[in-house]
């Protein structure tokens, strides 16, 4: 039976854990926005060596675990380079990196879909290829992936509990914690999936109010 008490006993230590799994999923976020999208300039680079060597990083961390990637940024790092991270650090650059090969394509796709009109105008405007990104492109570029962004947003947020295998204490791992001390596993973990669906209810929806307001304001169409 459901008991109230301990519910609102361990309530305290699982919301504490939720807002280090929210953290590390908005960090990881950014860095893999940041990422995916120089992995996805890197990509259109008219050196061809430059964009072989994107592919093969694109290519290599999608077709290996995130949780052995996880594994080697935390144990192997410090041995081959003496680079020690922190578990939150490293939750949030194994997260990041991994989830920016996939949001490369994303932008690749957007990208992709600007007109090939909008280059050459710009070309013909005689903008700087920072500019033309900057105020033609990306603006074009970024409202059709919207939703595909905040999907990965999602994503990232459902697979934080991998990050409890390097000591990440966010939500699921409070959850088996508390329930190895009480031995009530019904209340802690029916929460953590309660605050997973509610979270990525709403995620969801701010996506979606987003997309139709970047639709409303896109960025200029030129003409040449």
């Amino acid at each position: 039976m459901w008991d109230w008490n301990y519910t609102f006993s361990i309530m305290p230590e699982l919301l504490h854990a939720f807002l280090m799994t929210v953290y590390v999923t908005l960090a990881g976020f950014a860095v893999a926005s940041v990422i995916g999208l120089i992995l996805a300039v890197g990509a259109r680079s008219r050196f061809v060596a430059v964009r072989i060597v994107v592919r093969c990083i694109v290519e290599f961390v999608r077709n290996t675990p995130l949780l052995v990637q996880v594994f080697f940024i935390f144990f192997s790092l410090p041995l081959l380079a003496g680079i020690s991270l922190s578990a939150f650090a490293t939750g949030v650059i194994g997260l990041g990196l991994h989830y920016a090969t996939y949001l490369s394509e994303v932008y690749r796709s957007g990208i992709d879909g600007v007109p090939k009109g909008q280059w050459e105008a710009a070309t013909a405007l005689n903008m700087t290829k920072s500019r033309t990104w900057m105020s033609v492109v990306l603006p074009q570029a970024l409202p059709p992936i919207v939703p595909m962004m905040g999907n990965y947003l999602i994503v990232m947020f459902k697979e934080t509990p991998i990050l409890m295998a390097v000591t990440v204490v966010e939500v699921l791992l409070a959850a088996k914690n508390i329930a190895s001390v009480t031995y009530r596993v019904f209340e802690p973990y029916t929460i953590v999936g309660v605050l997973f669906l509610v979270v990525s209810v709403v995620v969801s929806l701010l996506f979606r109010r987003l997309e139709k307001r970047m639709n409303r304001t896109n960025g200029p169409v030129l003409k040449r």
